[in-house]
Protein backbone atom coordinates (compact mmCIF):
# COMPACT_ATOMS: atom_id res chain seq x y z
CA UNK A 1 0.00 0.00 0.00
CA UNK A 2 1.24 3.10 -1.01
CA UNK A 3 1.68 6.58 0.65
CA UNK A 4 -1.46 8.39 1.13
CA UNK A 5 -1.22 11.32 -1.64
CA UNK A 6 -0.47 15.00 -0.89
CA UNK A 7 -4.31 15.90 -1.83
CA UNK A 8 -5.90 13.34 0.38
CA UNK A 9 -4.16 14.25 3.58
CA UNK A 10 -5.41 18.12 2.96
CA UNK A 11 -8.76 16.51 2.42
CA UNK A 12 -8.78 14.82 5.79
CA UNK A 13 -7.36 17.64 7.50
CA UNK A 14 -9.97 19.87 6.17
CA UNK A 15 -12.90 17.29 7.23
CA UNK A 16 -11.44 17.44 10.73
CA UNK A 17 -11.39 20.79 11.01
CA UNK A 18 -14.57 21.07 10.22
CA UNK A 19 -15.74 18.48 11.97
CA UNK A 20 -14.00 20.07 15.37
CA UNK A 21 -15.79 23.56 14.21
CA UNK A 22 -18.65 21.84 13.90
CA UNK A 23 -19.08 20.44 17.41
CA UNK A 24 -17.68 23.92 18.85
CA UNK A 25 -20.91 25.45 17.04
CA UNK A 26 -22.76 22.68 19.00
CA UNK A 27 -21.30 22.62 22.39
CA UNK A 28 -21.50 26.51 22.37
CA UNK A 29 -25.32 26.72 21.28
CA UNK A 30 -26.55 23.78 23.87
CA UNK A 31 -25.03 26.31 26.31
CA UNK A 32 -26.10 29.79 25.11
CA UNK A 33 -29.55 28.48 24.87
CA UNK A 34 -29.85 26.41 28.00
CA UNK A 35 -28.81 29.60 29.77
CA UNK A 36 -31.60 31.43 27.88
CA UNK A 37 -33.91 29.08 28.90
CA UNK A 38 -32.97 29.01 32.55
CA UNK A 39 -32.89 32.83 32.48
CA UNK A 40 -36.73 33.05 31.60
CA UNK A 41 -37.65 30.04 33.47
CA UNK A 42 -37.38 32.49 36.67
CA UNK A 43 -37.84 35.57 38.02
CA UNK A 44 -41.35 36.26 36.87
CA UNK A 45 -45.03 34.44 38.34
CA UNK A 46 -47.52 33.48 36.58
CA UNK A 47 -51.63 34.55 37.81
CA UNK A 48 -54.66 33.63 37.15
CA UNK A 49 -56.43 36.19 35.78
CA UNK A 50 -60.53 36.32 33.98
CA UNK A 51 -58.30 37.35 30.89
CA UNK A 52 -56.92 34.30 31.35
CA UNK A 53 -53.24 33.35 32.63
CA UNK A 54 -50.50 36.59 32.73
CA UNK A 55 -46.65 36.20 33.12
CA UNK A 56 -45.71 39.55 35.31
CA UNK A 57 -42.83 40.51 37.54
CA UNK A 58 -42.72 43.66 39.76
CA UNK A 59 -39.59 45.56 41.36
CA UNK A 60 -39.65 48.53 43.90
CA UNK A 61 -42.58 50.37 45.36
CA UNK A 62 -44.41 53.60 45.41
CA UNK A 63 -46.31 54.49 42.39
CA UNK A 64 -47.08 51.67 39.61
CA UNK A 65 -45.67 51.63 35.88
CA UNK A 66 -46.80 49.19 33.52
CA UNK A 67 -44.22 48.46 31.13
CA UNK A 68 -45.75 46.58 27.96
CA UNK A 69 -42.72 45.52 25.87
CA UNK A 70 -42.29 45.49 21.50
CA UNK A 71 -42.35 42.69 19.69
CA UNK A 72 -39.89 39.83 20.81
CA UNK A 73 -40.00 40.90 23.86
CA UNK A 74 -41.63 38.86 27.29
CA UNK A 75 -41.64 39.99 30.51
CA UNK A 76 -38.11 40.17 30.75
CA UNK A 77 -37.57 42.56 28.38
CA UNK A 78 -38.24 45.57 30.17
CA UNK A 79 -36.31 44.69 33.35
CA UNK A 80 -34.06 46.81 33.26
CA UNK A 81 -35.95 49.85 32.72
CA UNK A 82 -38.16 48.35 35.58
CA UNK A 83 -34.76 48.78 38.07
CA UNK A 84 -34.60 52.18 36.51
CA UNK A 85 -37.99 53.03 37.78
CA UNK A 86 -37.66 51.28 41.19
CA UNK A 87 -34.57 53.12 42.05
CA UNK A 88 -36.88 55.97 41.21
CA UNK A 89 -39.63 55.57 43.87
CA UNK A 90 -41.89 53.52 41.68
CA UNK A 91 -42.99 50.21 40.97
CA UNK A 92 -42.29 48.75 38.25
CA UNK A 93 -44.46 45.89 36.43
CA UNK A 94 -43.84 43.86 33.10
CA UNK A 95 -45.70 41.40 31.79
CA UNK A 96 -44.90 38.94 28.98
CA UNK A 97 -47.94 39.79 26.46
CA UNK A 98 -50.31 37.14 24.68
CA UNK A 99 -48.23 34.77 22.96
CA UNK A 100 -45.19 35.37 24.97
CA UNK A 101 -43.24 33.17 27.32
CA UNK A 102 -46.14 31.96 29.89
CA UNK A 103 -49.06 34.17 28.49
CA UNK A 104 -50.99 31.70 26.44
CA UNK A 105 -52.39 33.61 23.39
CA UNK A 106 -56.21 33.47 24.06
CA UNK A 107 -58.76 33.22 20.98
CA UNK A 108 -59.19 36.80 20.93
CA UNK A 109 -55.91 38.34 20.94
CA UNK A 110 -56.72 41.56 19.70
CA UNK A 111 -55.23 45.16 21.18
CA UNK A 112 -58.30 45.68 22.98
CA UNK A 113 -58.56 42.38 24.41
CA UNK A 114 -54.86 42.24 25.76
CA UNK A 115 -55.43 46.04 27.43
CA UNK A 116 -58.28 44.38 29.40
CA UNK A 117 -55.69 41.44 30.36
CA UNK A 118 -53.70 44.60 31.55
CA UNK A 119 -56.32 45.78 33.58
CA UNK A 120 -56.85 42.22 34.69
CA UNK A 121 -53.08 42.15 35.52
CA UNK A 122 -53.77 45.44 37.96
CA UNK A 123 -56.46 43.51 39.30
CA UNK A 124 -54.73 40.54 39.99
CA UNK A 125 -52.24 43.11 41.84
CA UNK A 126 -54.36 44.69 43.96
CA UNK A 127 -53.71 48.00 41.48
CA UNK A 128 -56.57 50.88 40.69
CA UNK A 129 -54.77 52.97 38.93
CA UNK A 130 -51.52 52.65 37.15
CA UNK A 131 -49.31 54.94 34.33
CA UNK A 132 -48.45 52.28 30.92
CA UNK A 133 -45.57 52.50 29.16
CA UNK A 134 -46.09 51.08 26.08
CA UNK A 135 -42.88 50.64 23.55
CA UNK A 136 -43.22 49.82 19.58
CA UNK A 137 -45.56 46.97 19.43
CA UNK A 138 -46.83 47.38 22.76
CA UNK A 139 -48.54 50.51 21.74
CA UNK A 140 -52.09 49.27 20.32
CA UNK A 141 -52.70 47.85 23.36
CA UNK A 142 -51.20 50.69 25.76
CA UNK A 143 -53.37 53.17 23.76
CA UNK A 144 -56.18 50.92 23.94
CA UNK A 145 -55.35 50.77 28.05
CA UNK A 146 -56.16 54.56 28.08
CA UNK A 147 -59.18 54.71 25.53
CA UNK A 148 -61.20 51.48 27.87
CA UNK A 149 -60.14 51.93 30.79
CA UNK A 150 -59.66 55.84 31.22
CA UNK A 151 -60.24 56.09 34.76
CA UNK A 152 -56.90 53.76 35.47
CA UNK A 153 -54.82 55.41 33.75
CA UNK A 154 -52.66 57.79 35.20
CA UNK A 155 -50.38 58.21 32.37
CA UNK A 156 -49.71 57.26 29.02
CA UNK A 157 -46.11 57.05 27.06
CA UNK A 158 -45.61 55.82 24.00
CA UNK A 159 -41.97 55.19 23.17
CA UNK A 160 -41.37 54.31 19.21
CA UNK A 161 -44.90 53.35 18.75
CA UNK A 162 -46.35 50.68 16.07
CA UNK A 163 -49.57 52.28 15.36
CA UNK A 164 -51.68 54.21 13.03
CA UNK A 165 -51.23 57.05 10.76
CA UNK A 166 -52.33 58.12 7.65
CA UNK A 167 -50.28 56.36 4.77
CA UNK A 168 -50.93 55.97 1.24
CA UNK A 169 -53.40 53.26 0.20
CA UNK A 170 -50.67 50.85 -1.25
CA UNK A 171 -47.99 51.59 2.19
CA UNK A 172 -47.64 49.05 4.64
CA UNK A 173 -49.29 50.64 8.04
CA UNK A 174 -45.72 50.31 9.75
CA UNK A 175 -42.29 50.42 7.19
CA UNK A 176 -40.05 47.19 7.58
CA UNK A 177 -36.46 47.45 6.62
CA UNK A 178 -35.27 45.02 4.35
CA UNK A 179 -34.70 41.65 4.63
CA UNK A 180 -37.34 41.48 8.05
CA UNK A 181 -39.43 39.51 6.10
CA UNK A 182 -37.20 36.96 5.33
CA UNK A 183 -35.47 37.05 8.83
CA UNK A 184 -39.37 36.50 10.03
CA UNK A 185 -39.62 33.41 8.13
CA UNK A 186 -36.40 31.94 8.76
CA UNK A 187 -33.98 33.02 12.02
CA UNK A 188 -37.37 34.35 13.52
CA UNK A 189 -38.58 30.35 13.65
CA UNK A 190 -35.16 28.76 14.81
CA UNK A 191 -33.47 29.69 18.02
CA UNK A 192 -30.85 27.96 16.49
CA UNK A 193 -30.65 29.62 12.92
CA UNK A 194 -31.55 33.02 15.47
CA UNK A 195 -28.56 32.02 17.23
CA UNK A 196 -26.27 31.82 14.64
CA UNK A 197 -27.20 34.85 13.11
CA UNK A 198 -26.00 36.67 16.56
CA UNK A 199 -22.67 35.41 15.93
CA UNK A 200 -22.01 35.73 12.50
CA UNK A 201 -24.78 38.30 11.10
CA UNK A 202 -25.19 40.76 14.05
CA UNK A 203 -25.23 43.61 11.78
CA UNK A 204 -28.03 41.79 9.53
CA UNK A 205 -30.51 41.57 12.72
CA UNK A 206 -29.57 44.75 13.90
CA UNK A 207 -30.88 46.18 11.03
CA UNK A 208 -33.47 44.27 9.50
CA UNK A 209 -34.98 43.14 13.49
CA UNK A 210 -33.83 46.03 15.52
CA UNK A 211 -34.64 48.51 13.33
CA UNK A 212 -31.72 50.45 13.96
CA UNK A 213 -28.76 51.65 11.66
CA UNK A 214 -26.01 49.06 12.04
CA UNK A 215 -23.31 52.29 11.66
CA UNK A 216 -25.28 53.99 14.74
CA UNK A 217 -24.20 51.14 17.25
CA UNK A 218 -20.86 50.73 15.81
CA UNK A 219 -20.28 54.26 16.95
CA UNK A 220 -21.90 54.02 19.81
CA UNK A 221 -20.86 53.70 23.71
CA UNK A 222 -19.66 50.83 25.26
CA UNK A 223 -22.82 50.71 27.42
CA UNK A 224 -25.13 51.44 24.20
CA UNK A 225 -23.25 48.51 22.68
CA UNK A 226 -23.73 46.00 25.23
CA UNK A 227 -27.83 47.35 25.68
CA UNK A 228 -27.90 46.64 22.01
CA UNK A 229 -26.28 42.89 22.29
CA UNK A 230 -28.57 42.18 25.49
CA UNK A 231 -31.72 43.04 23.62
CA UNK A 232 -30.57 40.78 20.74
CA UNK A 233 -29.95 37.93 22.65
CA UNK A 234 -32.73 38.27 24.98
CA UNK A 235 -34.84 37.24 21.88
CA UNK A 236 -33.78 33.69 22.61
CA UNK A 237 -35.31 31.43 23.08
CA UNK A 238 -37.34 33.30 20.39
CA UNK A 239 -38.49 29.53 19.65
CA UNK A 240 -41.27 30.92 23.12
CA UNK A 241 -41.80 34.11 21.31
CA UNK A 242 -43.23 32.85 18.31
CA UNK A 243 -46.03 32.95 18.66
CA UNK A 244 -46.27 36.24 20.22
CA UNK A 245 -44.66 37.59 17.20
CA UNK A 246 -47.31 36.20 14.78
CA UNK A 247 -50.00 38.01 16.58
CA UNK A 248 -48.02 41.47 17.00
CA UNK A 249 -47.44 41.14 13.11
CA UNK A 250 -51.49 40.70 12.67
CA UNK A 251 -52.07 43.17 14.70
CA UNK A 252 -49.72 45.83 13.62
CA UNK A 253 -50.33 45.29 9.97
CA UNK A 254 -54.42 45.42 10.49
CA UNK A 255 -54.60 48.46 12.62
CA UNK A 256 -56.63 51.15 12.11
CA UNK A 257 -57.47 54.46 13.39
CA UNK A 258 -58.36 54.86 17.34
CA UNK A 259 -60.50 57.85 18.93
CA UNK A 260 -57.22 59.55 20.03
CA UNK A 261 -58.65 62.79 20.40
CA UNK A 262 -60.47 60.37 23.47
CA UNK A 263 -57.39 59.83 25.27
CA UNK A 264 -57.65 61.51 28.62
CA UNK A 265 -54.22 60.44 30.13
CA UNK A 266 -51.12 62.99 30.22
CA UNK A 267 -49.46 61.41 27.40
CA UNK A 268 -45.85 61.80 26.44
CA UNK A 269 -45.02 60.52 23.12
CA UNK A 270 -41.48 59.75 21.71
CA UNK A 271 -39.20 58.71 18.57
CA UNK A 272 -36.81 58.98 16.07
CA UNK A 273 -36.25 60.17 12.86
CA UNK A 274 -34.14 57.29 11.91
CA UNK A 275 -36.38 54.56 12.84
CA UNK A 276 -36.43 52.20 10.24
CA UNK A 277 -39.85 50.89 11.42
CA UNK A 278 -40.87 54.66 10.18
CA UNK A 279 -42.54 55.41 13.78
CA UNK A 280 -41.38 58.98 13.48
CA UNK A 281 -44.29 60.22 11.75
CA UNK A 282 -46.56 58.17 14.07
CA UNK A 283 -45.28 59.61 16.79
CA UNK A 284 -45.83 63.37 15.32
CA UNK A 285 -49.42 62.14 14.13
CA UNK A 286 -50.46 60.66 17.33
CA UNK A 287 -48.75 63.25 19.60
CA UNK A 288 -50.85 65.93 17.57
CA UNK A 289 -54.07 64.01 17.94
CA UNK A 290 -54.06 63.31 22.03
CA UNK A 291 -55.50 66.53 23.74
CA UNK A 292 -52.34 68.10 25.45
CA UNK A 293 -49.69 65.07 24.71
CA UNK A 294 -45.76 65.98 24.37
CA UNK A 295 -43.73 65.10 21.29
CA UNK A 296 -40.06 64.19 21.93
CA UNK A 297 -38.06 63.31 19.02
CA UNK A 298 -34.52 63.19 18.12
CA UNK A 299 -32.83 63.21 14.89
CA UNK A 300 -31.22 59.51 14.94
CA UNK A 301 -31.04 56.30 17.41
CA UNK A 302 -33.14 54.08 15.42
CA UNK A 303 -35.75 52.09 16.21
CA UNK A 304 -33.66 51.19 20.01
CA UNK A 305 -32.87 55.38 20.12
CA UNK A 306 -29.18 54.32 20.55
CA UNK A 307 -27.14 56.93 21.97
CA UNK A 308 -30.10 58.51 23.69
CA UNK A 309 -30.52 56.12 26.22
CA UNK A 310 -30.09 57.97 29.16
CA UNK A 311 -31.58 61.10 28.00
CA UNK A 312 -34.81 59.23 26.65
CA UNK A 313 -35.28 57.62 30.35
CA UNK A 314 -34.80 60.95 32.12
CA UNK A 315 -37.58 61.98 30.20
CA UNK A 316 -39.93 59.46 31.36
CA UNK A 317 -39.20 59.47 34.74
CA UNK A 318 -39.56 62.96 34.56
CA UNK A 319 -42.92 62.71 33.23
CA UNK A 320 -43.84 59.92 35.39
CA UNK A 321 -42.87 62.04 38.39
Amino acid sequence: MGKPSTFRIALLAAAAVIAASVIVVFVDYRRDISLARERVATGSLVTQTPCGPIEYATLGQGKPVLIVHGAGGGYDQALDFSALLAANGMRGITMSRFGYLRTPLPADASAAAQSDAHACLLDALGIGKASIIGVSAGAPSSIQFALRHPQRCSALVLLVPAAYAPRPADAAPVATPRGTALLFDSALKSDFLFWLMTKAARRTLIRAILATPPALVDSASAGERSRVQKLLEHILPVSSRRTGLLNDAAVVNSIGRYPLERVSAPTLVMSTADDLFGTFDIARYTAAQIPGARLVTYPDGGHLWVGHQDEVSAEIISFLQ
